[in-house]
């Protein structure tokens, strides 16, 4: 068997990403959803918790296991990830807390999964998407956790640069899809064509 000259995947066009709109949640939404999912599922609210307050991927929070997590230094090692790059997730309070949470309720040797499911191809649709219903949250999926970590850091001043490492962004573009958010963004570059 020899080698193939050039890569056959280089004729397939790629397709654009339609980033028109980014679905995330507003605090309101998120308390209520939160507020739902603690009631009706008490014991999948860290998960959820988690997955807002450290943007972390479904593959990679839902194949942690407990000795990729450090509360006393309060990150998470993520050895498994989309980009094929190794990172650390820094844990603010209240991703701690949630993970606190977590291991009073389940096995934390430090083998076992972080978030246990029931089988290998098992999600979070079953106790997720009713509680999105009952929300009246409409368009919005678990990925979108993502978008909401990524746009309430926006939100909240962080730069894009900053977005980009904590949310494990291979490039900078990706990150930047946030930065309109930002408070001051483009009134305060506005501004310096105003002081020079």
């Amino acid at each position: 068997m020899g080698k193939v000259p050039s890569n056959p995947a280089r004729l397939v066009r790629l397709r654009t990403e339609l980033n028109a709109r980014m679905r995330f949640l507003s605090r309101a939404e998120y308390a209520e959803l939160l507020g739902i999912i603690q009631r009706d599922n008490p014991q999948q609210a860290p998960a959820f918790i988690l997955s807002v307050y450290t943007g972390m991927r479904w593959g990679e929070q839902f194949s942690l296991e407990w000795s990729q997590v450090d509360l006393e230094r309060k990150i998470i090692r993520l050895t498994k990830t989309k980009n094929g790059s190794a990172r650390n997730v820094p844990l603010n309070a209240v991703a701690l807390d949630a993970l606190k949470q977590q291991k009073e309720a389940v096995s934390h040797e430090a083998g076992d999964p972080v978030f246990p499911r029931p089988g290998t191809r098992s999600d979070c649709r079953w106790w997720f998407e009713p509680a999105l219903r009952e929300a009246k949250i409409s368009e919005y999926t678990w990925h979108n956790n993502r978008h909401t970590f990524c746009s309430w850091l926006a939100m909240a001043g962080v730069s894009t640069r900053e977005i980009q490492v904590l949310a494990g962004h291979k490039t900078i573009t990706m990150a930047a899809r946030y930065a309109h958010l930002s408070p001051d963004a483009t009134a305060s570059a506005s501004e310096r064509l105003v002081s020079s």
